[in-house]
């Protein structure tokens, strides 16, 4: 029934019934209803964060690690061009993102402001398109309430596109004068949604080749893991005795435990792109990697939720539309009854000894396999570990072993520097009891560095380690190798970082080698307080 409201509350009530219980914003002018709505209604937590930037990294960290939409709240123009950097990062993730803001459009003014009765006329005529056009690069869908009443119907199917079909952020645009407005309302019940397997003829041809393959090889991507797929694919591989190698996004899609993991497809280490290119099927749940052109002689099975990355793929792949759990079940169910099936031998052998190779310490680089080992070593298995734009993120992609689905949080493809640590706030809100620590670089650590102050006043107790080298050093090294040592704004001037973070009220330490690093981090993990720490390096080497 209808029950009389503003839009503000309509926004929040309905938001409320559709699941959210967080909500990462900056109030502003524009938002003034909207935020007076949440603070009416407890059930729904708002963290306030000190820079927009940090709104959708936080929602969208929040969204990997607990499997709710994520949700952020920001004025228009500015407030949303800063949200924009962690909605591109969540589409290229493919996380369920909402983002709140004002419309662009309006002509509103605060009451009270000079301009109220009309003397000066704000010049935003023709602009109110202009935020949804810039938003469609890195948005799933948007929409405009234009009335209070609208507003249920919109947040409804703004948490169908959210769950169904392939995630990615979504944005919708009120009003202040929306928003403050009184009216009549009913408000709708949330909906549950199936997402649906891939089945027929497809799924058949796929569990027939899988059956008959001589040696295939299972690559997972992140959307193994957003589909909750990681038991059906591994009891698929144990099947069909396939190794398993994952994109960045699917590191733990399987444990690197287990013995048919071959850990991240890494095509640039020369003998698992050799042992690659002697498989004769692949079947890609979830990704979009292209696997180059050294595996060009495959039959390529892709099982994706989105269409689209079906039909842009290159040479002789076929796909499965549909959820990658619902689907890999089924194959489970149809290669044991496909006819002419083989019997798959044992491959754990050949993955050990090719992992042993890969692995190997004494082939690793220094300081980082020191030091990344240390943090391995003191890292419940549950960890959650978020990797920065650094040559310590970079190495982690490589050799740092996974051991749970969703533990390991990447920027992607949009490799957005200073994601990592508001990333690793969100997941901590999410999963507060779980060890959360973020890998940063100095320069990145310095885009986000305010929200520390975001972390001691909500008590979200990440860590986050800062290696430090003075630079941006990934850009120096290349500087130095490939332009004759030409150097320009690539060398930093920093800040005490231990005295950082204690301004803002955050533990700060310094470690300066693993076993110092190791300690640390022990330390912080059992500590009711946010954490900062601190390990000096110099340029590190990076082998390609």
């Amino acid at each position: 029934m209808a029950v009389k409201m503003t839009g503000g509350q309509a926004l929040v009530r309905s938001l409320y019934r559709e699941g959210v219980r967080v909500i990462f914003g900056v109030p502003g002018m524009q938002q003034y209803h909207a935020v007076d709505a949440v603070y009416q209604e407890p059930r729904i937590c708002y963290i306030s964060t000190r820079h927009e930037q940090a709104t959708t990294y936080m929602a969208d960290g929040y969204a990997r690690v607990s499997g709710r939409a994520g949700t952020a709240m920001v004025v228009p123009g500015p407030g949303l061009l800063n949200a924009a950097a962690g909605m591109a990062t969540a589409y290229a993730v493919s996380s369920p993102l909402l983002v709140v803001t004002g419309d662009a459009g309006s002509a509103t003014l605060p009451i009270g402001s000079p301009s109220a009765g009309g003397a000066i006329t704000p010049d935003v005529q023709g602009t109110e398109d202009d935020q949804r056009h810039f938003l469609r690069p890195i948005t799933k869908w948007t929409a405009r309430a234009r009335h209070p009443a609208d507003i249920p119907a919109i947040v409804h199917e703004t948490f169908r596109q959210l769950h169904t079909g392939r995630a990615r952020p979504v944005e919708i645009e009120i009003a202040p004068e929306v928003l403050a407005a009184e009216t009549e309302i009913e408000l709708l019940a949330p909906e549950s949604y199936e997402r649906p397997g891939g089945a027929g003829e497809p799924v058949e041809r796929a569990a027939r080749i899988l059956a008959a393959a001589r040696r295939p090889v299972l690559w997972a991507g992140g959307g193994a893991i957003s589909a909750g797929a990681s038991a059906v694919l591994q009891r698929l591989a144990e099947q069909l005795q396939a190794p398993v190698v994952t994109s960045p996004n699917g590191k733990g899609a399987i444990s690197d435990r287990h013995p048919l993991s071959l850990g991240l497809a890494e095509l640039r280490y020369e003998p698992l792109r050799e042992w690659l290119a002697g498989c004769d099927v692949i079947l890609a749940v979830g990704t979009r990697t292209g696997f180059g052109d050294c595996l060009n002689t495959q039959q390529v099975i892709r099982i994706d939720i989105d269409p689209a990355e079906i039909e842009r793929q290159r040479h002789h792949a076929f796909g499965i539309v549909g959820d990658a759990r619902r689907t890999l079940e089924a194959l489970c169910r149809l290669v044991v009854a496909a006819p002419g099936a083989r019997s798959a031998e044992p491959v754990s052998s050949s993955v050990q000894a090719l992992n042993t190779v890969r692995f190997a310490p004494e082939e690793q680089l220094e300081p980082q396999h020191s030091l990344m080992t240390a943090i391995r070593s003191v890292l419940p298995d549950d960890a959650i570990l978020v990797q920065g734009m650094n040559q310590m993120g970079y190495y982690s992609r490589n050799y740092y072993p996974v051991y749970a689905p969703g533990t390991y949080l990447t920027a992607s493809s949009y490799g957005t520097l200073g994601s990592a640590y508001p990333l690793a706030l969100g997941a901590k809100v999410a999963a507060p009891e779980q060890a959360v620590v973020a890998l940063s670089g100095d320069g990145g650590f310095l885009y986000n560095a305010q929200e520390l102050a975001t972390a001691v006043q909500y008590g979200i107790n990440a860590v986050v380690i800062v290696f430090n080298d003075n630079a941006y050093g990934n850009v120096l090294r290349a500087q130095i190798e490939q332009f004759d040592g030409h150097i320009l704004g690539t060398q930093l001037h920093n800040p005490d970082f231990v005295q950082l973070a204690q301004v803002y009220g955050a533990r700060g330490v310094r470690a300066h080698d693993a076993d110092q690093l190791a300690a640390a981090l022990r330390e912080a993990l059992g500590m009711e307080a946010p954490t900062l720490i601190e390990v000096p390096v110099g340029m590190m080497e990076r082998r390609y």
